[in-house]
């Protein structure tokens, strides 16, 4: 039993791994296409972002990262751990600035934070 779970959750790791790069890529084209054709005001464009690539990765992580089913409440925890990311993805980079290091260690350190507890939070609380 022990061997399945965790064999079931390096699956979903690399799986929201996955659904992760596209959903990236996919708030990089709504954020340039806002600004190129509808609205050059950045703030706008990744806010709207945001929201879109939120929406989509609930869609693909709910069905294929977790095999799981749509639900207001998983959808409402979903948005909370997403807020919860975006924060830490602030602090992290925040950090970085205080000390003066250079935007990309910033970078660096919210993707090597951000998305496994992101992983975590989503795995033990919003699908459960």
């Amino acid at each position: 039993m022990r061997r399945t779970l965790q064999t079931l959750r390096w699956q979903q790791a690399q799986r929201f791994l996955v659904s992760g790069v596209l959903v990236t890529g996919l708030h990089v084209l709504v954020a340039a296409s806002v600004i190129r054709f509808l609205w050059p005001n950045p703030m706008f464009a990744n806010g709207f972002a945001f929201v879109t690539a939120t929406v989509v990765s609930y869609v693909i992580n709910t069905r294929w990262s977790f095999s799981s089913s749509f639900q207001s409440r998983s959808f409402l925890r979903f948005c909370v751990v997403s807020v919860i990311g975006c924060v830490l993805a602030m602090g992290v980079s925040g950090i970085a600035d205080a000390y003066g290091w250079s935007y990309w260690i910033g970078i660096a350190g919210v993707v090597m934070v951000v998305p496994p507890m992101t992983f975590l939070l989503h795995s033990l609380w919003t699908y459960r």
